[in-house]
């Protein structure tokens, strides 16, 4: 135990020393939330990494669908490093950069409330932001327990929740963005050794890549893939459609999630985007890629260990123990970095997640309610609420998260697939075409939040309750995956036919906005080849 004990306290010490060392960036709003809108490509895309993948996809997600897929769950990494990460810093980056400056918006609310004209859609979104934030915070703690255990079973799972939410805490409130892009950055590094370490001991202890491959290749298919030989390591792996399904939730869900677009706020200049482009795109080759191979061999330690009561039989899978199993016999010094891995991926999107949460419902709801009356609330005031409201946001996520463990309600456990996929699901196609389509209108930003925030309430209800529907619809809502991939897809669909069925937005407002593209440059010629 002595070797992850020093690791974690070393690894404490850091995130509260860049917390205390970052506090001058944080004495006004746009310092505390954006970091002054001068962050540089490696800050900002260890940010957007880090705050992609969390502790959840290392424990849960690369366990699950590792013994789903097989090998063909790299797909997902792949999706989300290239669709995720690559395209969404192409399409987005420089467009939100360039809108929220000329706007002067600080959250995703307050973009929907001056790029449409319409202070109830900010209300309606950070609602919708405040819902589904916060046991999306929560479910974050997944997973942390099974790690810890391997070690430290002896400490209990609500301590090991309550020390990460007050060392995040403390240095997010010391620091605001800035001490949060530094930390992830640290984070990040920790991450990118930590996973090639990792798939390093557990392919030796199989005897090495092509050993490990040939076993798998060996294992039965399950029965929705019944005569399939070497389903497991085959190209697309035993579902298809599914994987399929996962790719575009997980990959294109960052798109429209407001903690993801945030990063985008505070990049510094065109040099930090396109460094940022290529440095986050490898990060997550690397970090989902490498989870996600990961848990590809995940049936190759099998044990009672991952079942319901030790019952291999009868036992119900335990998905979250299949990662942890795959651990649990390497050496000493690759458990500590794996748990300062997972607590590098769980801090990381806790900080994002949390000043993301506090800085909408101070900035788009509580500032606005103080000002009604003409009255002006200083910087200080401002930056006070914000550091209010993160201690409250870490309060409540914690809270559900030792409720979960402690009642065992496992809606909350549930809730990181719906949160997703409700968030990415009303805000996903109003903010894309915000930027793009100036026809875009406020009718249609205003049904893309009931269709996409319904489709997962929808979602939630059913699985509470145990119901199902019948055809199509079942199928759709067959999990929160299928439904969220559905809310994405489809309000992609249903944004420009509303648009073009609703009242035009008010001519000249808009291209008043879009002006902000249409200043002239000067650069390099091998950077343009001019007329």
């Amino acid at each position: 135990m002595g070797i992850q004990i020093v690791f974690l306290v070393v690894f404490f010490a850091v995130m509260i020393g860049v917390g205390v060392y970052c506090r001058k960036h944080a004495t006004n709003v746009d310092g505390f939330v954006l970091g002054g809108r001068t962050v540089g490509p490696w800050l900002t895309a260890f940010a957007f990494g880090t705050s992609y993948f969390s502790a959840v996809i290392f424990v849960g997600y690369a366990g699950q669908f590792g013994w789903a897929f097989g090998m063909a769950s790299t797909w997902i990494g792949l999706g989300n490093a290239f669709i995720g990460s690559l395209l969404a810093w192409v399409i987005l980056g420089r467009r939100t950069r360039i809108m929220t400056q000329k706007i002067d918006s600080r959250t995703m609310p307050d973009f929907f409330d001056k790029r449409y004209f319409s202070p109830a859609l900010k209300i309606a979104a950070s609602v919708i932001v405040f819902v589904f934030l916060v046991p999306y915070t929560a479910s974050l703690y997944n997973g942390l327990s099974s790690i810890f255990a391997i070690s430290f079973g002896a400490i209990p799972y609500w301590a090991i929740i309550i020390i990460m939410a007050i060392l995040t805490g403390i240095y997010v409130i010391f620091g605001g963005y800035m001490a949060t892009a530094m930390n992830d950055f640290i984070q990040g590094i920790v991450m990118l050794i930590g996973i090639v370490a990792v798939i390093g001991a557990m392919l030796a202890s199989k005897g090495g890549f092509m050993e490990a491959y040939t076993a798998l290749s060996q294992i039965p298919a399950p029965a929705s893939a019944e005569g399939l030989q070497g389903a497991f390591v085959s190209f697309v792996g035993p579902e298809p459609l599914y994987l399929l399904v996962v790719v575009i939730l997980t990959s294109l869900g960052t798109w429209g999630l407001p903690q993801m677009i945030g990063k985008f706020y505070s990049i510094k200049n065109e040099e930090a985007i396109k460094k940022g482009t290529i440095i986050s795109t490898v990060f997550a080759i690397i970090v989902a890629g490498g989870c996600y191979f990961l848990g590809g061999f995940g049936r190759l330690f099998e044990s009672p260990a991952i079942y319901a009561g030790g019952d291999m039989e009868n036992g119900k899978l335990l998905t979250d123990n299949i990662v942890p199993s795959m651990l649990s016999n390497l050496p000493d010094v690759i458990i500590a970095i794996v748990i300062v891995l997972v607590l590098s991926a769980s801090m990381s999107t806790l900080s994002s997640l949390v000043l993301t949460s506090s800085s909408t419902l101070t900035l788009d709801v509580i500032v606005p309610a103080m000002s009604k009356n003409g009255k002006q609330v200083s910087e200080k005031t401002k930056v006070f609420i914000l550091r209010v409201f993160i201690v409250f946001f870490i309060i409540v996520s914690a809270a559900l998260a030792i409720a979960k463990d402690t009642f065992n309600f496992t809606f909350i456990a549930q809730m990181m697939g719906v949160s997703w996929g409700a968030l990415a699901g009303a805000f996903l196609a109003p903010f894309l075409y915000g930027l793009y389509w100036k026809r875009t209108t406020r009718a249609a930003v205003a049904v893309s939040f009931i269709w996409g925030a319904g489709i997962e309430i929808l979602q939630l209800v059913l699985m509470v309750t145990g119901q199902t529907l019948p055809g199509v619809l079942g199928l759709i809502f067959k999990n929160s995956l299928y439904s969220g991939a559905f809310a994405m897809v489809s309000g992609l669909i249903l944004v420009p036919l509303v648009s073009l069925i609703t009242p035009k937005p008010d001519k000249a407002k808009v291209d008043e906005i879009f002006t902000c593209y249409d200043k002239t440059v000067t650069t390099d010629v091998k950077k343009n080849l001019g007329a």
